[in-house]
């Protein structure tokens, strides 16, 4: 949603909360905060974000800076857009802004209250990272899964090549969202909770959810709204939400009662809070599966599209990663997970993708626990954080050609940086003691699932090369405001 297409909002928002704007004068007044466009009476800086706010606010920091203050509504925000502050904010400083600003749906859900994503770095938060790490997310843990990773890789190879059969075009979203979502409930809940090209009562929940988490809220900016919910967003969320919720319950209480010995996610779970020092109880247990399927989903799928989309624009790229692979495996081989670390121009192309297209361009804003003082400027207490990753990655100073999609440039003097979270010009998963726990499975099946798609196929597009659109859709991730849709051609 545009906030430019809402005056009637902010013309009631300036009704109801005339009292902010006492508070907001004397906000800017403070000489240390950092430089920003001066904000508007009551509204702040909302109106400058647009439909595009990592677009808006790159434009914005090329004026005052890579430390950036804004008011959005009654919420002082401050934005750092170079790979330098960053560092400053998710290294040196990364214990004072490790909390999080806590959404107004999931304050209102009690999800804020299990939530690994908004749970404060305390005792709770780091028994659910280390049941992450340990459980899930470890090498011999993903080793031991290859399995049902490879099998659901090999279903999306049999839809595409049917497809290819009949002609039919493949939605490379579409496509990647429901392979991604099988790959997370198997590995959950070992069951499926989609099909290709068809509909799925949980593909919809859960496209449900995050088209909800992703909607800008006014109740974020203005608190006193809440109750209100003007924009219909809690109540939209607390169904799909719900649904969601309550059939996870289900399979929880299905399998805690029939106590069967199946080798997943939830059975190790629930063996967890069944101890006697246990360290999870059900409500724990339903979120933390909430938050991880939501951050395995839809971040994975888009980042599969983009780069299937600047291969398709410069067919010359996506046969050097098909002849790479060829040269490694064969025609008619499989890559495997044990390949990527020889497959030095995929691991580029997926560097320069995630450069060029972060799905989650603020990543997730931080919040400051207590005052800091930045480069001169002073960061107050309960300040949002904006990380805008999108920002650093499109910059000319740090990276030629900024705005084309070159996988070369990480095969010769960048060949060093990565993304795991030590090279801030690339940190397309965070960094610091919040960083994404789910990397290590993330770092596997984009590369996995990019191979699957280039290795065995050609694509054609079913329009003029040049009129493929670019633009984007700003939501829980970016994705393409148009999505991608090729015909696949067997090779």
């Amino acid at each position: 949603m545009d906030f430019l297409t809402v005056p009637l909002v902010l013309f009631s928002i300036g009704l109801l909360c005339t009292l902010l704007l006492t508070s907001n004068s004397r906000a800017r007044k403070s000489p240390k905060l950092p430089p920003g466009p001066y904000p508007l009476p009551i509204i702040g800086n909302i109106l400058q974000l647009g439909s595009k706010p990592h677009q808006s606010l790159a434009k914005l920091s090329r004026i005052y800076g890579p430390v950036m203050s804004l008011k959005l509504g009654s919420i002082t925000t401050v934005v750092v857009s170079s790979p330098e502050a960053a560092k400053i904010i998710l290294q040196k400083h990364d214990v004072a802004f490790s909390s999080r600003p806590i959404l107004s749906a999931a304050e209102s859900l009690n999800h804020n209250e299990f939530s690994m994503v908004f749970l404060p770095v305390e005792n709770q938060w780091r028994k659910l990272r280390k049941i992450c790490k340990e459980q899930m997310f470890s090498v011999p843990r993903l080793d031991a899964s290859q399995d049902l990773r490879r099998e659901k890789l090999q279903k999306l190879r049999e839809y595409v090549k049917a497809c290819s059969e009949t002609g039919r075009a493949v939605d490379i979203g579409e496509a990647a969202f429901t392979t991604s979502l099988n790959l997370m409930s198997e590995m959950f809940f070992s069951m499926e909770f989609a099909q290709f090209n068809s509909v799925s009562p949980m593909k919809d929940v859960v496209w449900g959810v995050l088209g909800c988490i992703g909607s800008p809220n006014f109740a974020d900016y203005f608190p006193i709204l809440k109750p209100a919910d003007l924009q219909g967003i809690l109540r939209q969320t607390t169904i799909y939400f719900g649904k969601l919720l309550d059939t996870f319950d289900g399979i929880i209480e299905e399998r805690s009662k029939s106590r069967c010995g199946k080798d997943d996610v939830v059975g190790t779970l629930i063996e967890l809070s069944q101890r006697d020092d246990a360290e999870l109880n059900r409500n724990d247990i339903k979120h933390l599966l909430v938050d991880l399927l939501l951050a395995g989903t839809d971040t994975t799928s888009g980042t599969v599209e983009w780069a299937m989309t600047e291969l398709m624009r410069q067919p010359d790229k996506m046969s050097r990663v098909r002849d790479e692979i060829r040269s490694l495996i064969g025609e008619k081989g499989q890559v495997e997970e044990s390949d990527i670390a020889r497959l030095p121009y995929l691991q580029a192309v997926v560097k320069e993708t995630l450069r060029l297209h972060p799905v989650a361009p603020f990543l997730l804003p931080h919040k400051a626990i207590s005052d800091v003082e930045i480069n001169g400027y002073m960061v107050p207490k309960d300040t949002q954080i904006l990380v805008n990753i999108w920002a650093s990655g499109r910059d000319p100073c740090i990276w030629p050609n900024a705005d084309s999609f070159i996988p070369e440039r990480f095969l010769d003097h960048n060949v060093q940086i990565d993304f795991r979270g030590t090279n801030f010009e690339l940190i397309p998963f965070g960094a610091g003691r919040r960083i994404c726990p789910g990397l290590p499975l993330a770092h596997r099946v984009v590369h996995l699932m990019i191979a699957t798609l280039v290795h065995n196929f050609g694509w054609e597009l079913d329009i003029e090369l040049e009129k493929m659109d670019m633009n984007e859709k700003f939501g829980f991730t970016v994705q393409k405001a148009i999505p991608l849709r090729a015909i696949p051609k067997k090779l």
